[in-house]
């Protein structure tokens, strides 16, 4: 076992997070799971496999992971979504890097890729993005965004990448997909407000064909035949909702301070 915490945040994932917990379990003797009330039997599934469950009533998802970090136990955490499973050649990488000691670097990036339902590997070109994972907790922490979970790392903060990869099933069907995308925007559009961030209103023209050859050409889901394409209309609706519904809260406010105007008046 390694001086590393893992946390993992979650709701109703009962058919996802036991691969999550199988593929990671034997790096660590504090595996954390922070449940935002499923009804599913996730905390179950967490339990039996010899995670910590605790309950946290859902506060975004920068908050919800600052939450998790702070019920670990070690100076190490890795951080996982009860959709990824960190591949064989992933954890041996960990593993080499407490061999002899403290690693060193304070934090890690790792590179998570999309595997999509039916495919057993993602492909080779498959899109992939690679944000800190692994890290000090003296070194940064999550920030407290309601739709960003990012870690935000202390100015100074010596980083390195990891080679392994951790394979990001977030798709059940196209159908829970867009049931998610359309649960996000709302919290986007409401952050987007809460910090003052306006977006012009000609970008809903554009966004959602913009978006479309972004993820379809840009992230190469031409690579991957006709699921490859709805994907990608998938990923423009989500873009599309976003500027959509924060277009309707600037209306809405407008007309609720432009009433107030009258009424005054």
């Amino acid at each position: 076992m390694l001086p590393v915490s893992v946390f993992i945040i979650a709701k109703n994932e009962a058919d996802r997070i036991g691969a999550t917990i199988r593929a990671i379990r034997g790096l660590t003797d504090d595996l954390v799971v922070v449940d935002s009330g499923s009804t599913d039997g996730t905390q179950a599934v967490a339990e039996e496999l010899g995670a910590r469950v605790i309950y946290n009533p859902w506060p975004g998802y920068g908050l919800q992971k600052r939450f998790a970090e702070d019920q670990c136990r070690h100076e190490w955490l890795l951080n996982l979504d009860a959709d990824e499973e960190v591949s064989p050649e992933l954890l041996a990488e960990i593993r080499a890097l407490f061999a002899h000691g403290e690693p060193p670097c304070q934090a890690y990036g790792i590179r998570i890729v999309e595997t999509f339902p039916g495919e057993a590997a993602p492909h080779p070109l498959a899109y992939r993005v690679a944000p800190v994972r692994l890290y000090r907790r003296d070194a940064g922490r999550y920030s407290s965004s309601l739709v960003h979970d990012r870690v935000d790392l202390n100015p100074g903060t010596k980083t390195g990448k990891l080679k392994g990869l951790v394979h990001h099933r977030s798709v059940r069907s196209f159908g829970d997909q867009l049931a998610k995308l359309n649960s996000y925007t709302d919290q986007q559009a409401v952050d987007l407000e809460k910090r003052g961030i306006s977006i012009p209103t000609w970008r809903v023209y554009f966004e959602f064909p913009a978006a479309f050859v972004k993820a379809y050409f840009g992230r190469l889901h031409v690579l991957r035949g006709t699921y490859g394409f709805l994907i990608a209309m998938n990923y423009a609706t989500w873009r599309h909702l976003r500027l959509a519904k924060h277009y309707e809260r600037k209306r809405m406010n407008a007309l609720a301070k432009a009433n107030s105007r009258t009424e005054r008046a």
